[in-house]
């Protein structure tokens, strides 16, 4: 069966810049890609709207469309740029909320990876309730690579993954394994213990039986602060890519709290894998 990667775009700098990502896994795993641009129909707020509706369903698919249109090339463009114009491409356009329509896509389609690209937090409610990538990021069971603004292309050629060094997070190191493989990239994991958590050195010589003579480093770090300290890994090691499994959170775990992938996703400048398992 072949691989497809679907890229979610909305054209902006931030998206057309993580299309060479999108590009050039597609290129590594011998994949299509299919981007996707969701738009909203604008909600009629006025008296006697119903007589209206047609023509501004009409004339917003036409917009949309047209703009569309102008816009498909611009991708095709990097792709000539980065000698990546064998790669198949298809488009999708569709009306919709972007974090559904991706959804259903990801569970209907067979997709093996969501790559797209993020702006950062632009504002206090994005804090409390994300963006459209750390939305994706929860809620996408297909594994998802998303990439900052700010991120310029570099090879992979070392990936952090940070994980508790247990055993529901074995499946997900096992994905990061492959990618690291295709990318011909070596691994850091790294576990950021609480002070008055327990030493986890049994555990992380388990997790060294399954690497064999793969390159890993198996690192734990003590500190409060994990944001900062994986930041500082990430900067002081050379890391191309950060990867970590995304577990499930309740509704009032993922309301009120701010997680370690969204944290990271608006303070660093490489790619962050997101795993489901």
């Amino acid at each position: 069966m072949s691989k497809k990667i679907l890229f979610p775009t909305d054209f902006s700098a931030a998206s057309k810049n993580a299309f060479t990502y999108a590009l050039k896994l597609a290129d590594a795993i011998q994949a299509e890609v299919v981007t996707i641009h969701v738009y909203q129909v604008p909600q009629a707020n006025f008296v006697n709207a119903a007589e209206y509706l047609h023509e501004m369903y009409d004339v917003t698919e036409l917009s949309n469309f047209e703009n569309y249109k102008d816009e498909v090339p611009a991708l095709r463009k990097i792709a000539d740029e980065n000698n990546l114009n064998h790669i198949k491409i298809n488009h999708v356009l569709i009306s919709g909320n972007l974090v559904q329509e991706v959804k259903k896509m990801t569970d209907l389609g067979d997709y093996d990876f969501v790559i797209m690209g993020t702006k950062g937090v632009t504002s206090l409610k994005e804090t409390f309730f994300g963006t459209n990538a750390t939305q994706v990021m929860n809620e996408i069971k297909t594994v998802v690579i998303v990439v900052p603004e700010n991120c310029v292309y570099q090879p992979v050629k070392k990936i952090l993954f940070l994980t508790q060094y247990k055993e529901e997070d074995t499946e997900p190191f096992k994905t990061v394994l492959s990618l690291a493989h295709t990318f011909g990239a070596s691994i850091d994991c790294l576990h950021i213990v609480n002070p008055d958590k327990k030493n986890v050195e049994n555990s992380k010589e388990q997790w060294k039986a399954l690497v064999e003579d793969k390159e890993v480093n198996f690192n734990s770090i003590t500190g409060d602060d994990k944001e900062g300290i994986a930041i500082e890994y990430i900067e002081s090691n050379q890391v191309s890519m950060v990867g970590m499994h995304v577990y499930h959170r309740n509704f009032f775990e993922k309301l009120f709290e701010i997680s370690l992938s969204k944290k990271l996703a608006f303070h660093i400048n490489i790619p962050i894998l997101a795993i489901h398992k």
